[in-house]
């Protein structure tokens, strides 16, 4: 439910969230290790953080559109309504002009004014400080969000990387969870390096884990159950 008037919360104006194949391919492949508190960090052009608990979503960090939460390629993730208030005030943007704003020119691509990849802003990385700016606030973003559903959950079991930017970076997951020690996530070098389950060592508090979002498969599954 959004904190918005009630009569605009029942024409159906609500937080419905997003990567829901994603999130279901997840738990298939998890099947009897569902852990009871779990996080997934769904990392890619668009990103978002989902708390599961007990194999059900109980919270994320999109709402109504994608364009929430988390920073992402091109999309800014949460910001401060004032922000667009102000823009059509004193810049008279328009509906159109906010959504290219919000959708196609910020996130990574706004910060660093050079790429929405992550792989092009860790290659300009060392002689571009808007690239690793871009990178750093992304991986503060990230880790704000999974703490945040960390509280939600009332503590973590697993933690789950997903998506194109969280099963290939293994930069960004070791920002990531080395801002996540204070809850006793750490990861094994060696392990994090290859994406081999676990990636986090015998002293972590939690599991961490890398796994492919299988998004066409859960098509599939759903597919065939409507046929069946």
């Amino acid at each position: 439910m959004l904190p918005i008037a009630k009569e605009l919360r029942s024409q159906g104006i609500q937080r419905y969230g997003f990567h829901g194949l994603s999130l279901e391919s997840i738990m298939h492949q998890l099947g009897d290790e569902l852990p009871t508190r779990l996080v997934i960090a769904h990392l890619g052009n668009g990103a978002s953080i989902t708390a599961v608990k007990p194999g059900k979503s109980i919270d994320t960090s999109m709402g109504l559109t994608p364009s929430g939460g988390v920073i992402m390629g091109t999309r800014s993730g949460d910001l401060d309504p004032g922000v667009l208030v102000y823009l059509m005030r004193e810049k008279k943007f328009d509906a159109a002009s906010l959504e290219a704003l919000v959708d196609h020119r910020s996130g990574l691509l706004g910060i660093s004014g050079l790429s929405a990849d992550m792989r092009r802003l860790h290659e300009a990385a060392a002689s571009n400080r808007d690239a690793r700016l871009a990178i750093e606030m992304f991986c503060y973003s990230v880790r704000k969000q999974v703490a945040a559903m960390i509280a939600v959950l009332g503590g973590l079991d697993m933690l789950v990387f997903t998506g194109g930017i969280g099963e290939n970076d293994v930069q960004v997951r070791t920002e990531i969870c080395a801002g996540l020690a204070w809850i006793g996530v750490s990861l094994d070098d060696s392990r994090n390096r290859t994406a081999s389950n676990p990636v986090s060592d015998g002293a972590s508090r939690c599991s961490v884990r890398v796994f492919a979002s299988q998004e066409d498969e859960q098509i599939a599954r759903h597919t065939w159950a409507l046929l069946a």
